[in-house]
C-alpha cells in the first residue's frame, strides 16, 4: 500500500504482511477504530513515545514471524495472543527511554480501563503519572504493559535470537531467522515429550511381564 510518510511505520512488513492497507492506516491514528484505544488518556502522548506504540501495533497486526509465541486464549475480542516474544534489548530500552516523560495511569494496559465513553479512560482511583513512575525499568514496560506479550531479551539486534520491532526492510526481515530458530527449538523440545506416553506404556508392560 502507498502510505503517507507519517503513516509508514508498518511498511517493513509490506512484502509479507498479515495486515491490510486499511488496518495499517488505522494503526497510525491517535484513537484507532480497530481497538477504540487512545494513547492520550493522560494528556497528549509525546510523539517520540507514540511511535513505539504504533510500531508495537504494526508488529502485532502485520508480522508473519510470531508463530512460535502464539497461544490460544478465551477472550471475547480475540482467540489468540502472543506471549513472551523475546524483544531485542535495544528496542525495549529505546521504547522506555522515549516514553519516560509521557503520562499514563496504569502499569497494565490489557485490562481495568473505564470504557463507558466508548474509549479507554483512566479508572476511578488511578492517578496520571509519568511512565517512569509506573514502569521504573525497561523490563517493567515491555513485559508488564501487555501482560507479558513481550519478554526482555538479553540478546542484541542482529543476533538472530531476538525479535526486532524496528528494522530496515530494504536489508531484509531479520525476524524471519529468529522465528525459524525458535520454531525449530520448539519442535526439538516437543519430540521427547511425544515419546513419553509410549515409554511409560512399555515400562508398565515390562513391569507386568517381570511380575508374572
Amino acid at each position: 500500500a502507498n502510505l503517507a510518510a507519517k503513516e509508514a511505520q508498518c511498511i517493513p512488513w509490506k512484502k509479507n504482511a498479515c495486515c491490510s492497507a486499511r488496518v495499517s492506516q488505522e494503526l497510525h491514528k491517535d484513537a484507532s477504530s480497530l481497538y477504540n484505544f487512545t494513547w492520550d488518556h493522560c494528556g497528549k502522548m509525546e510523539p517520540a513515545c507514540q511511535r513505539h506504540f504504533i510500531q508495537d501495533n504494526c508488529l502485532y497486526e502485520c508480522s508473519p514471524n510470531l508463530g512460535p509465541w502464539i497461544q490460544e486464549v478465551n477472550q471475547k475480542w480475540r482467540k489468540e495472543r502472543f506471549v513472551n516474544v523475546p524483544l531485542c534489548k535495544e528496542d525495549c530500552q529505546s521504547w522506555w527511554e522515549d516514553c519516560r516523560t509521557s503520562y499514563t495511569c496504569k502499569s497494565n494496559w490489557h485490562r481495568g480501563w473505564d470504557w463507558t465513553s466508548g474509549y479507554n479512560k483512566c479508572p476511578n482511583g488511578t492517578t496520571c503519572r509519568t511512565f517512569e513512575a509506573y514502569f521504573p525499568t525497561p523490563a517493567a514496560l515491555c513485559e508488564g504493559l501487555w501482560s507479558h506479550a513481550y519478554k526482555l531479551s538479553n540478546y542484541s539486534r542482529g543476533s538472530g535470537r531476538c525479535i526486532q520491532m524496528w528494522f530496515d526492510s530494504a536489508l531484509g526481515n531479520p525476524n524471519e531467522e529468529v522465528a525459524r530458530f525458535y520454531a525449530l527449538a520448539l519442535t526439538a523440545e516437543a519430540r521427547p515429550q511425544g515419546t513419553r506416553p509410549l515409554l511409560l506404556c512399555l515400562a508398565l508392560m515390562l513391569s507386568l511381564w517381570l511380575h508374572d
